[in-house]
């Protein structure tokens, strides 16, 4: 039986099409009125250019949403973040968003496997006046992080680190940089809900992307809600981030 206009309408609105941005959310509608309410008005004018930037890029869809960039700016202040990490750097929304909340002494030791796409964005930090914050380093972060690791004096150090790269590596990232992070200090970790395939049945027709790195996800989201040295919090914001406060 053909649905009606109306039915057609309150389909779409209520998200029942494919959503083109990244979000959870099930309204085109409501994100659309989450943005133009409070994330753009409160863009910085050079995280407006990168996005609008990286939106034609053909990777775009590793970029960080508006929306979860404008929360992590929130969490820096709150804790009054000045060492940071973040690993998996894509052209830098998420990095430009963390350098322009830090103090004027603040740094972020960025690490990614590619730093073509790095470059892309890097003009666009440097006119936001926050590159010398930006330690970035080009390769595998495991390799480096067992170096930082090799080192007394590097463990406790950072008060936030935001994890973003590759979802198969994830719990061998943790394992890490928990003992990196101070005690009080924050993990964040995106898309843990994965593009909500996470609650999908086994049997669910997924893309070959989604399926192939759901396990891994999942895997770490029962690791993170069992570990006894933080608290945690998963919010629904973008793809999914999960907050991690080290406890001990």
């Amino acid at each position: 039986m053909a649905i009606t206009k109306e039915e057609e309408q309150q389909n779409q609105f209520n998200g029942h099409k494919d959503l083109p941005r990244k979000s959870l959310l099930q309204s085109d509608a409501l994100y659309q009125y989450i943005l133009e309410t409070s994330v753009h008005p409160r863009e910085h004018a050079s995280l407006k250019e990168l996005r609008e930037m990286t939106e034609k890029h053909p990777g775009n869809m590793m970029a960080t949403p508006p929306d979860e960039g404008q929360l992590l700016r929130m969490l820096i202040k709150l804790i009054n973040a000045k060492n940071t990490m973040e690993i998996g750097v894509y052209t830098g929304y998420s990095l430009l968003s963390t350098a322009l909340a830090l103090p004027e002494d603040g740094k972020i030791l960025a690490l990614d496997m590619n730093r073509e796409y790095y470059d892309l964005g890097l003009p666009i930090i440097e006119k936001a006046g926050v590159a010398h914050k930006i330690d970035f380093r080009e390769g595998p972060a495991l390799p480096l992080l067992d170096k930082l690791l090799r080192d007394e004096n590097n463990k406790g150090t950072f008060d936030f680190i935001f994890v973003d790269a590759d979802k198969d590596n994830y719990l061998k990232y943790h394992k890490r940089v928990i003992e990196l992070v101070k005690v009080g200090g924050l993990i964040g970790y995106d898309n843990t809900l994965w593009n909500g395939s996470v609650a999908a049945p086994p049997d669910a027709p997924l893309k070959d992307y989604i399926k192939h790195y759901r396990d891994y996800v999942l895997e770490l989201n029962k690791y993170l809600a069992l570990d006894s040295r933080i608290e945690i919090c998963q919010l629904s914001v973008g793809d999914g981030i999960t907050l991690c406060r080290r406890i001990m």
